[in-house]
Formats: C-alpha cells, sequence, structure tokens
C-alpha cells in the first residue's frame, strides 16, 4: 500500500498516485481511458454541485459529494500527467510565471 507522506508536494501526490495505480492494477490503462474517466468525473463534480446548491437532481443517481469528486478528478488528473511525463508540479510552477505577466481585466 503506498504511503503519502505529510504535507506532501505535488510531485508527491504525483508519485503516490503512479504508486496506487499500479497497486490497484489501473497502470495498463491507456491515456484515453484515463480521459473519459476525468470527464465522467467532471459530471460526477457538476451534479454533486447542484445538489449541495439543493438545484433539482435525480433522486436515484448515485455519486458523492464535491469533495469526494474533485479529489477523483486530482487522481485522474495525475494520472494523466503520469502517461505524458509531466512533471506538474514543475509546469504549474512554469505556468504561473507566465501568469503573472499577463494582464487580467
Amino acid at each position: 500500500m503506498p504511503i503519502l507522506k505529510a504535507n506532501p508536494t505535488l510531485k508527491d501526490f504525483q508519485g503516490y498516485v503512479r504508486q496506487l495505480e499500479k497497486e490497484r492494477g489501473f497502470s495498463e490503462d491507456t491515456i484515453l481511458h484515463k480521459c473519459l474517466f476525468l470527464g465522467e468525473e467532471l459530471g460526477e463534480l457538476f451534479r454533486a454541485i447542484r445538489k449541495q446548491q439543493k438545484m433539482k437532481t435525480d433522486a436515484n443517481s448515485k455519486y458523492g459529494t464535491v469533495d469526494e469528486e474533485l479529489a477523483d478528478m486530482l487522481i485522474y488528473i495525475f494520472a494523466i500527467a503520469n502517461r505524458f511525463n509531466i512533471d506538474l508540479e514543475g509546469v504549474f510552477r512554469e505556468k504561473e510565471e507566465v501568469n503573472k505577466n499577463r494582464t487580467w481585466k
């Protein structure tokens, strides 16, 4: 069972997802699989938000809470990044440097 250390970095989370996928038998899923799963989780997040906002929802639908669905989405984002060998922490920092110089209106 992989262990996520206390006060993990983004890199730690990404490595943890790599390990848990191996342990749980998901490491052979393709990028397409992961992208489709992420899309499904986005829909589940929206349903959870609708429920939380007391909007009409299908009473028979089973879905988690907003926090659970966001966590699921993070797992899939890390998994997709791993398949492309993308260091999410590094590219996040690089992108923020670009964003700091943008003009926001």
